[in-house]
């Protein structure tokens, strides 16, 4: 016999036909049923749904994207399949629903990764930050010792820009107009922290012999989580719980 929609000869026990799909006792010619047979040499096009369930299938570790690959993959191999050979794109979709599954799969443990490793990386950015501030803080010991060292009459610093003004009328050193631009500015912040310079020591005009720098994480267990502190006598000191003074414990 041959099959009523693209006339292809078939044995007359099959069931389907081996070139449109078509189930034999399907409707035929003049019922309502009935579909127009395939003319020869028709080509189906692809489903676009099942193009669709590939491209978003790739992006198989964006949650949304594994979702629509599945659905739009089982509403094209459901087009498909009641074809009867006017559409194809059956492995296009079969490929978008195994990515989009794997996508869902794969999503503990994205998140199990995550877990893991960004507190990891949060940790080792406070201790970069921590190590930074240190650093800066001995720096800034160097500098300010060789300050006093090249203006006698000054001593200290007066103020973190190191630039005093008005001089006080005893100001000779040759360096006045120098400004240290790693000081930055009265208060500045480097690298999640905070610095603070406080001269002090002055006896009515002579010059400043002693000073204080804190070093505070500016948003305290995100960008640091010691304070530290630091003084003429070049030690720096720290706390993790408070702002760090003179009594807190050398750091080692």
């Amino acid at each position: 016999m041959n099959c009523p929609y693209c006339a292809e000869p078939i044995a007359d026990d099959s069931r389907f036909c081996p070139k449109c799909g078509t189930q034999m006792g399907s409707p035929l010619p003049g019922s309502p049923a009935y579909r127009q047979p395939l003319p020869p040499g028709f080509k189906p096009p692809t489903s676009g749904k099942a193009i669709g369930s590939l491209i978003f299938g790739l992006f198989m570790f964006f949650l949304p994207a594994s979702i629509v690959a599945i659905i739009l993959g089982h509403l094209s191999l459901s087009e498909i399949r009641k074809s009867a050979g006017r559409l194809k794109g059956q492995g296009l979709a079969t490929a978008g629903l195994i990515l989009g599954y794997l996508g869902i799969a794969a999503i503990p443990l994205i998140l199990i990764i995550a877990a893991i490793a960004i507190p990891n990386l949060l940790r080792a950015k406070m201790a970069a930050n921590e190590a930074t501030a240190v650093e800066t803080l001995r720096t800034y010991n160097e500098q300010l010792f060789r300050y006093a060292s090249e203006c006698p009459l000054q001593g200290y610093p007066p103020s973190p820009t190191f630039l005093p003004s008005p001089a006080p009328a005893h100001y000779d050193c040759p360096k006045e107009f120098l400004k240290w631009a790693t000081m930055g500015g009265a208060f500045p912040s480097r690298h999640g922290y905070n610095i603070f310079y406080y001269p002090a020591g002055m006896i009515g005009n002579g010059p400043l012999r002693k000073y204080v720098i804190n070093a505070d994480p500016v948003v305290p267990g995100t960008t640091g989580v010691r304070h530290f502190y630091t003084d003429e006598t070049g030690v720096v000191r720290v706390d993790a719980q408070s702002a760090a003074t003179e009594d807190s414990e050398p750091l080692k």
